[in-house]
């Protein structure tokens, strides 16, 4: 009975007298061994108790940890997700806007006006501001129509950053387009008016055109792997030439082998980020039966061609500097893009079968678009400065 109660493990007053008492009777009504035993006996079951205490109170001081930690987590795992949410928004509104491509707009622009200032020594601000700002809207009609029409075949289902996915409206997507072409054109159209010239209308009108039937119904000529070819020639010798022609002054400029040059330069580049964006879209694309390049010859043959692309890019311009064609500034200043041509190599072919990095191939396309862009423009302003004129013999007398 004594270890029993002694098991209770008394803590008030009146217990512990009682307690006491019960010890004391117990030792005068038995031997003394017993009473040792007993005594023994209650320590060891209070000192077990105890133990047993110590460890219901550990394992509900461990629970509490645990459930207060699992709150937190859980606090910092919705927290994390809203941001992610919120990064996924803003990043899919960036790569809908497609600002790093309005780089074909600029870089055409630039190059043409430089080649018109080697030429002459003569450069409008003025019609250089609109027909930027003109040229930026037909991207953007690009841009957006593209989207639109790609929408329509299904090409664009499952791409978020789609302006029609986004926005959930292909006909105010497609009024928008539509709008920004029609004050795109009219701005181009007033610049020609203003110089009379009329080869830069018909080099224009070519471009646009080239752009239409690269994505738009009927013809969708970019579902038959057509879409580079065309990119080349809208970019290229159309649209720079036509800039070079529209910064001209009172009389037309002649057609030299520097424009020439020039423009199948700035086209190489520009047909080289259309080719990269379509790495990550393959399997869209044979879905649909977008028959992209990438689509017929695969990751692994189209980072070869990215390579024998860029060695084509740097190649022709040691021909053109051999043959004079464009000035020593600019064959030295576009070669020390060479590290950037190297970059964009270099990343297709670590990434090509990688879609969640590949897709910033054409960025890094963009890259030594702008740059081989600006070097040449500078080039070719440069060598006016250094030579006072420059007299380039006509291609087209």
């Amino acid at each position: 009975m004594a270890a029993t109660f002694c098991c209770l493990n008394p803590q008030g007053p009146g217990l512990g007298r009682l307690h006491a008492h019960l010890l004391n009777r117990t030792n005068n009504n038995t031997p003394t061994s017993y009473a040792k035993r007993s005594s023994s006996w209650c320590r060891e079951s209070n000192q077990e108790y105890l133990n047993k205490a110590r460890l219901r109170l550990f394992v509900v001081e461990r629970r509490r940890e645990a459930s207060s930690r699992c709150r937190a987590e859980h606090h910092e795992a919705a927290r994390g997700n809203e941001e992610e949410e919120d990064i996924a928004r803003v990043t899919l509104i960036w790569r809908a806007i497609k600002l790093p491509i309005y780089s074909v707009a600029l870089v055409p622009l630039t190059v043409g006006s430089a080649a018109a200032y080697l030429q002459t020594g003569l450069y409008s601000v003025r019609r250089y501001c609109v027909l930027l700002a003109s040229s930026v809207l037909i991207i953007t009609w690009l841009n957006l129509s593209n989207d639109v029409y790609d929408f329509d075949t299904g090409a664009d289902k499952d791409k978020k950053e789609s302006v029609v996915n986004i926005l959930g409206s292909r006909t105010g997507t497609l009024f928008a387009a539509c709008l920004l072409l029609a004050f795109g054109v009219m701005g181009l159209t007033w610049v020609s008016l203003e110089a009379g010239n009329t080869r830069s209308i018909l080099l224009l009108a070519s471009a646009i055109t080239c752009g239409y039937i690269y994505q738009c119904p009927p013809f969708r000529l970019s579902y038959k792997g057509l879409g580079e070819p065309l990119c080349f020639a809208a970019f290229g010798p159309f649209a720079t030439t036509a800039f070079y022609l529209l910064q001209s002054g009172t009389s037309e400029l002649p057609i030299t082998g520097t424009i020439l040059s020039a423009s199948l330069l700035v086209g190489f580049t520009t047909a080289l980020i259309l080719f990269c964006s379509h790495f990550h879209q393959i399997e869209g694309d044979m879905a649909v039966g977008k028959m992209s390049p990438l689509v017929r010859l695969g990751t692994k043959t189209g980072s070869e061609v990215v390579k024998v692309d860029v060695m084509a890019l740097y190649s022709l311009l040691l021909v053109f500097g051999l043959s004079k064609a464009l000035p020593f500034t600019a064959i030295f200043l576009c070669a020390l893009t060479l590290p950037v041509g190297k970059l964009v190599i270099n990343f297709v072919e670590q990434n090509h079968q990688d879609k969640s990095k590949i897709f910033m191939a054409k960025y890094y396309c963009v890259r030594l678009h702008v740059v081989f862009g600006i070097a040449l423009a500078v080039g070719l302003v440069a060598a006016r400065i250094i030579t006072k004129i420059f007299v380039a013999k006509p291609a087209f007398p």
